[in-house]
């Protein structure tokens, strides 16, 4: 009998996976039809499926191409479409839904079907098209050899308010360091006094400016809210909401130049000329003139994320955007919606929607990496104080793209994308060296046209709340899902910032845009603002669970991914396995994240998920229900050896999460006979968290743990071993 609870391989998973996520796009290149959220190894769930359905081992299986056309998948919260890609490209039947109208149109636009040729044509008409009415925008002199023809990588922007002492400008630099000597010959810093660069190869003490002799201090930086006037010594605080948006001053520009780049040393930066600042106000005139038709009007509603964008002052999704943006964005949604073929007008809308993370004024710049940080590199909608401004046509080098964020970019990773879902790969690593395998056979789409034949691929998506959907009585041979994760991400306040923009595009054709905002009352996350508790968590992940439970053959899973760092976080998954009746059969540890992520680096959060495996008949393994905290510490000990056979050095938030799963399976095994799902959430929630303190609570198995816990590392760091060891299990087991 195939199950993933004994094939399942976590040394070979668990290298693959970490891989994944360090450059997720060389390993599914699909991700990058547009940005989603916290998106799951796809190598997760290949081997999940694999593992599931193929009697074979999954090192042997995961390289070859399969077809399981016989096999109905669901997902219930389809997000970025990562277990629907997995399931679609071996032949299966997929089904998804999603409350949030973006992930609905996201994934149906990474399996929909498209004429690369055509679509690649059309980019090229758009940008050329561009070219003719803004690219003057920007262009730059080059200081080096003189050349009018360079090209604007970036212009950088630091926030600036007025004095409240002496009614001067105030610049709110948080440093003077522009950039590290990482990827230039130099540090580059900006003088405080004349505005001026100059290079210094101290970071620490860069010393005076050689343009005005003003000696380097931090005195007068922007810290903790506050800005000392250099002119009056007026402590001035910010931001000033009352005010209005801030408002910013242009101080420095990276650029391109072709004509000497080969005879020059490291990156291009100058100081903003008179022209450069005048090209900028022709935009501003230019976007002035026009009668836009497409620039988003909407107010940014209150919310846990948006609420920082009302501390500073914004009250429209239009006034993170400068003029030049907007007069760029403006014309490129004209171009979109001439475009006569339904399927290209769709592609290039989507891309506008991904490309406006870059296009806006809460992006930053990376000082070490020397790149536009998008407004989505972490989860929120952080607002610093330098502000990047990427070139919006994309900067085209003689051999490729330089720099990031322009609609060069963002086409061509739309298009490599759309070529892999033709033509799927996997990467196997051969000692240091890394190889692309094509995987024969397999294809991701609805449909395609070879050799003169169409072939078709089962699809349906749908814009729903899963609770309610209507199944018609199918059945399903496996739910594959990536749930929400309990106040982890705002999915629809940060999707709405795309979605204000697409919706204007897509609205006339798709009903699914109606609404004003991806927001929905029954969405599944955690939220101050509108009052979503764990119990509102907790009874919506019931309801789904229940609704998909019906769906399921007999003795097939429910597999889902899970990790927090709060245990009691945990619970409302729990309580959701015991009221649908499913058995938690097992709880495996797998990379999800990257620990280089910029909001898991350095702290002490987990980048293991627990893929929880739940069905209503089958085996468990014995030697998994676990008695006493000593007894789990082996459980979770030998979890510990099998992620480390595939490269992963589990920290301490590592450990601990890989506990709290295994705390989760064992509450349901224990409570599942005599529950009663008439009870009230929160009661509901206290017979888990009884369970587990009356079982000793994970304190008492990382106490157990030892030395395998105190001398774990307290922080992510990412290290990968090469040379995963082979893994197979067959153990005594336990039926239910």
């Amino acid at each position: 009998m195939l199950m993933i609870e004994r094939d399942f391989d976590v040394p070979f998973v668990a290298d693959l996976a970490l891989r994944e996520k360090q450059i997720q796009q060389n390993y599914r290149p699909v991700v990058a039809v547009h940005k989603w959220f916290a998106r799951r190894p796809g190598t997760l769930f290949r081997g999940l499926l694999l593992s599931e359905f193929l009697d074979a081992p999954l090192r042997q299986t995961f390289y070859r191409g399969q077809s399981l056309p016989d096999l109905r998948i669901l997902d219930p919260f389809m997000g970025g479409g990562t277990t629907l890609i997995e399931a679609n490209r071996v032949g299966c039947a997929v089904t998804g839904f999603d409350i949030n109208p973006m992930a609905w149109w996201i994934v149906r636009q990474e399996i929909g079907e498209l004429n690369l040729e055509e679509y690649l044509q059309a980019a090229r008409v758009l940008r050329g098209a561009l070219l003719n009415d803004v690219s003057r925008f920007y262009k730059t002199q080059c200081e080096t050899c003189g050349s009018e023809d360079a090209h604007v990588k970036y212009f950088l922007w630091v926030k600036s308010l007025t004095c409240q002492g002496c009614g001067t400008l105030v610049d709110l630099f948080p440093n003077y360091l522009l950039a590290e000597d990482a990827r230039h010959p130099a540090n580059v810093f900006v003088c405080r006094a004349c505005g001026q660069l100059y290079e210094s190869k101290s970071r620490k003490d860069p010393g005076d400016c050689p343009h005005c002799r003003t000696a380097f201090s931090i005195e007068f930086t922007a810290r903790r809210n506050r800005s000392k006037c250099e002119h009056c010594g007026a402590l001035n605080a910010y931001p000033r909401p009352a005010s209005g948006p801030p408002t910013h001053r242009m101080f420095a520009i990276e650029y391109h130049c072709e004509h000497c780049r080969n005879s020059h040393s490291g990156r291009f930066f100058k100081n903003p000329s008179a022209d450069d600042l005048r090209q900028y106000n022709e935009a501003q005139a230019c976007f002035d003139a026009l009668r836009s038709t497409f620039i988003p009007e909407e107010e940014i509603p209150a919310g846990d994320e948006t609420d920082r964008l009302h501390r500073w002052g914004y009250r429209f999704y239009r006034e993170m955007f400068n003029a030049r943006q907007l007069l760029g964005l403006e014309l490129s949604c004209r171009l979109i919606r001439q475009h006569r073929s339904p399927q290209i007008a769709e592609a290039l809308a989507t891309n506008l929607s991904d490309l406006i993370r870059y296009q806006n004024m809460l992006c930053r710049y990376d000082t070490m990496a020397l790149k536009s940080l998008d407004v989505f590199s972490v989860h929120g909608f952080p607002v610093g104080l330098i502000q990047c401004e990427s070139n919006l046509l994309g900067v085209a080098g003689r051999t490729a793209t330089v720099g990031s964020g322009g609609w060069l970019n963002i086409t061509e990773k739309f298009a490599r994308a759309k070529a892999y879902c033709q033509h799927p790969f996997e990467v196997r690593h051969l000692g240091h060296r890394k190889v692309q395998v094509p995987i024969d056979g397999e294809w991701i789409g609805d449909r395609r046209h070879r050799a003169g034949q169409t072939q078709t691929k089962q699809v349906r998506l749908e814009r729903a709340d899963a609770t309610v959907v209507s199944l018609e009585g199918m059945k399903f041979d496996a739910i594959f899902t990536d749930p929400p994760y309990f106040r982890n991400v705002q999915y629809a306040e940060l999707m709405d910032f795309c979605y204000v923009w697409l919706r204007r595009l897509a609205l006339a054709d798709h009903p699914e845009f109606a609404p004003l905002t991806t927001r929905h009352a029954n969405e599944l996350t955690g939220n101050d603002n509108m009052g979503r508790t764990l119990e509102h968590f907790t009874e919506g992940m019931s309801r789904v669970f229940q609704k998909m439970a019906s769906a399921l053959k007999p003795g097939s899973p429910l597999a889902f991914t899970y990790h927090h760092n709060r245990l009691d976080a945990y619970y409302p998954v729990a309580v959701a396995m015991l009221d649908s009746g499913l058995v938690c059969s097992a709880s495996l540890p797998c990379p999800a994240e990257m620990g280089a992520s910029i909001h898991i680096n350095g702290t002490s959060s987990s980048i293991i998920d627990t893929v929880f495996v739940c069905r209503s008949t089958g085996k468990v393994p014995r030697r998994w229900l676990s008695a006493n905290p000593a007894a789990l510490a082996q459980v979770v000990r030998e979890d510990l050896r099998l992620l480390a056979g595939g490269g992963v050095k589990a920290t301490q938030g590592d450990t601990r999460c890989i506990a709290f799963g295994h705390l989760i399976r064992l509450a349901v095994w224990n409570l599942r006979k005599g529950w009663k799902l008439t009870r009230p959430a929160r009661s509901r929630k206290e017979a888990v968290s009884k369970w587990i303190e009356d079982f000793g609570g994970v304190e008492a198995v990382l106490r157990e743990l030892g030395a395998d816990f105190t001398s774990a590392q307290a922080t992510q760091q990412w290290l990968a071993s090469e040379e995963p060891q082979p893994y197979r299990t067959r153990v005594h087991e336990v039926s239910f």
